[in-house]
């Protein structure tokens, strides 16, 4: 009977992730992993193979955690849910530093086969998910009755991944805070006459 595993591959993934938020990916080893979750380099390589792999599972994990926070935001109306949830996706970046090393993280995902597959499938998950708040915000009144939810779903995802970028640059206040006023100030032509932003 095999031993119980003392730490989960989620948080293994997890405090990986973090970890090359916090330092890099180029920095991120095996033995640094190992210090973060108190298990041996060796284990991890067992459980893991190598650190593209390693890499290559964070990727998988966080893109089911980014799309799964378009679906965790569950208080107010759609569009509250729609702003909370993009807000929500960008929790584990609070300084520029850690949106610098997930730039870096992007090269990878943008350069490899495998891992672009999964940033592909995570940012058609979150594009369908603006979408589908989107046409419940039409049906509920909050957004006008002509207003294309496809269309405006590209708008505001492209509003979302530059927002990042740009807190980045100025610096004002916390990417949280910057998300919220950039995805607001994008829905507010489009919602009706008597629905207030925020």
């Amino acid at each position: 009977m095999p031993r119980p595993r003392t730490v989960s591959d989620e948080a293994i993934l997890d405090a990986t992730h973090d970890l090359a938020l916090r330092i890099g990916p180029a920095r991120l080893t095996f033995a640094a992993v190992a210090a973060e979750v108190g298990l041996s380099a060796a284990t991890l390589v067992q459980r893991f193979g190598t650190k593209r792999d390693l890499l290559l599972a964070v990727a998988t994990r966080g893109v089911d955690l980014w799309v799964g926070a378009t679906d965790r935001a569950s208080a107010g109306t759609p569009l509250d849910r729609l702003v909370a949830g993009l807000v929500l996706a960008v929790e584990t970046i609070r300084t520029p530093e850690q949106m610098a090393n997930s730039v870096t993280m992007l090269q990878l995902d943008l350069s490899d086969p495998d891992f672009h597959a999964q940033t592909l499938r995570g940012a058609q998950g979150v594009r369908a998910g603006i979408e589908r708040d989107l046409r419940a915000a039409v049906d509920a009144g909050e957004l006008r009755s002509d207003v294309d939810a496809a269309t405006l779903a590209v708008t505001v995802e492209t509003a979302y991944h530059g927002a990042m970028i740009s807190w980045a640059i100025h610096r004002e206040g916390s990417l949280a805070d910057w998300m919220r006023r950039q995805i607001e100030d994008v829905l507010r032509p489009y919602r009706t006459a008597d629905e207030p932003a925020g």
